[in-house]
C-alpha cells in the first residue's frame, strides 16, 4: 500500500505507545471520514482568496437564459465568478493524495475522471466567458456533441481498465457481475454460488460504463442552475456512496448483506468522502445568494466520479434511485426539447430543466433547493435501507 500511514507513521509508532492511537489511519472508515473532513476545510480556507482571483480575471457567470421569465434572476447573478469547480476537484485531488492507497488502480482511475471531466468543463467554461471578448467569436462554449465525445471516450476508456483490473480469467468474479435490486450475490470457499448470476463482457461492462460516466455527469451539469442544488445532492450522494464502497470492497460485509465483493473499491469510499466533504465546504459559498458558481469544471467531474462508483461497487441501479433529482432534471430537458421539435413549438414545461418551472410556478429559489435535498436524502437513506433486503 501507498498510504501516509504506511510510508511514514507505521514504522515510527513500533513500540511507542502514545503514537500507536495513529494505528487508526490503517482503517479505510477513519481515512474516508479524514478525507472529507480535511476537504470541507481545503475548500472553505481557499474559498475566499481564490473567488477573488476569479473575479480579479473577470471569470462571471454569462448569465444567459432561453426563458424571459428568467431574465431578471439571471441577470442578478451575471457578476457572480463560476468556474468555482476548481476548488471541488481540486480539494479532492489533495485530500485523495493525502489519504488514499495511491497503489489502488480504482483511486488511480477516480483521479483521471475527476481531472479530464474538470479540464474538458474548465475548457468549456472559458469558451462560454470569453466569447465577448474574442471578436467575431461565432459560438460560445463547446458544442454538445463535442463534450459529449471526450465524456463517451473517457466512459469507455475507464470501462476497459478498471474490468482489466479484476480478475477477467474467473468467469464468477463478481466484480463484474450483473446487480439487480433484491438479488442475492455471495461467495463461499468455493467461489460464487449464487444461482443465476449475469456476468457481463468486457464490451457490456465498456457500454455500462460509458452510459453511467456520462450520463450523470451531464445530468449533474443540468441540475447545476439554482444556488446549492447540484452541491447539496452531489454531498448526500457521495455519503451514501461512501457506505457502498466500505460494504463492496469488504469481504466479511458484503457476504452478511449479499452484494458482490470488489477487491480493493473500499478505497473509494476515501475518494467519495472527499467528494462530500469538498461538496459541503462549497456551499458555504454557494448558498443561497451564491459568491460563487461551480460551473462545467465542478458539474462534470461531480456526475463523473458518482457514476463511476456505482459501476465499480457494481451498484449502478441504486446509485441511480439516489440520483432521481439528477436524471428527472435532465429527463425534463430531452422530454422539452423533443416535444418542442416534433410539435414545431409547443412546451411541456413552462421552462426545463425542472427546477426553472417550479421557480416560474411560484417556489422559491431557496424552497426548490432545500426540497430537493430533502428529496435526494431521503432516496440514499432508502436505497442504503435496501441493501439489507435480499
Amino acid at each position: 500500500m501507498y498510504t501516509i500511514y504506511d510510508q511514514f507513521i507505521r514504522d515510527a509508532i513500533q513500540g511507542n505507545w502514545l503514537l500507536s492511537y495513529l494505528q487508526v489511519l490503517d482503517q479505510v472508515q477513519f481515512r474516508a471520514l479524514g478525507a472529507a473532513i480535511m476537504s470541507f476545510f481545503v475548500v472553505v480556507l481557499a474559498g475566499k482568496p481564490v473567488i477573488a482571483w476569479l473575479r480579479r480575471k473577470k471569470i462571471g457567470d454569462a448569465g444567459l437564459s432561453d426563458a424571459a421569465a428568467l431574465a431578471a434572476a439571471a441577470g442578478s447573478k451575471k457578476d457572480v465568478p463560476t468556474m468555482g469547480g476548481v476548488l471541488i476537484v481540486g480539494a479532492i485531488v489533495l485530500s485523495t493524495i493525502l489519504w488514499c492507497d495511491l497503489s489502488n488502480h480504482y483511486v488511480l482511475f477516480a483521479m483521471v475522471v475527476a481531472i479530464w471531466l474538470a479540464v474538458l468543463g474548465g475548457f468549456d467554461d472559458w469558451l462560454k466567458l470569453t466569447a465577448a471578448q474574442r471578436p467575431g467569436a461565432s459560438r460560445q462554449g463547446l458544442y454538445a456533441w463535442e463534450k459529449l465525445v471526450f465524456q463517451l471516450g473517457l466512459g469507455a476508456l475507464i470501462g476497459y481498465f478498471a474490468y482489466s483490473h479484476g480478475n477477467t480469467e474467473a468467469p464468477g468474479d463478481l466484480a463484474h457481475v450483473l446487480n439487480l435490486p433484491f438479488q442475492k450475490t455471495f461467495e463461499s470457499s468455493d467461489g460464487p454460488v449464487s444461482p443465476n448470476l449475469i456476468y457481463l463482457s468486457l464490451g457490456a461492462y465498456m457500454l455500462l460504463s460509458t452510459l453511467m460516466i456520462a450520463g450523470l455527469s451531464n445530468a449533474v451539469n443540468i441540475t447545476d442552475g439554482m444556488d446549492g442544488l447540484a452541491a447539496g445532492i452531489s454531498a448526500a450522494v457521495g455519503l451514501g456512496v461512501l457506505v457502498m464502497a466500505v460494504v463492496a470492497g469488504t469481504r466479511a460485509w458484503s457476504q452478511y448483506l449479499l452484494v458482490p465483493y470488489v477487491a480493493g473499491s473500499d478505497e473509494l469510499a476515501v475518494v467519495a468522502g472527499a467528494l462530500a466533504g469538498s461538496c459541503l465546504g462549497f456551499l458555504w459559498f454557494n448558498c443561497l445568494p451564491a459568491s460563487v458558481f461551480m460551473g462545467d469544471t465542478g458539474s462534470l467531474a461531480l456526475g463523473g466520479l458518482i457514476g463511476y462508483f456505482a459501476v465499480v461497487v457494481r451498484q449502478e441501479l441504486l446509485v441511480l434511485f439516489m440520483c432521481i433529482v439528477f436524471i428527472a432534471e435532465i429527463a425534463s430537458v430531452v422530454i422539452q426539447v423533443t416535444v418542442f421539435k416534433l410539435t414545431k413549438g409547443k412546451r411541456v414545461f413552462k421552462c426545463a430543466p425542472y427546477h426553472h418551472h417550479l421557480h416560474i410556478l411560484g417556489w422559491r429559489e431557496g424552497q426548490v433547493v432545500a426540497r430537493f435535498w430533502i428529496i435526494s436524502i431521503l432516496l440514499v437513506v432508502t436505497a442504503l435501507a435496501t441493501i439489507k433486503l435480499r
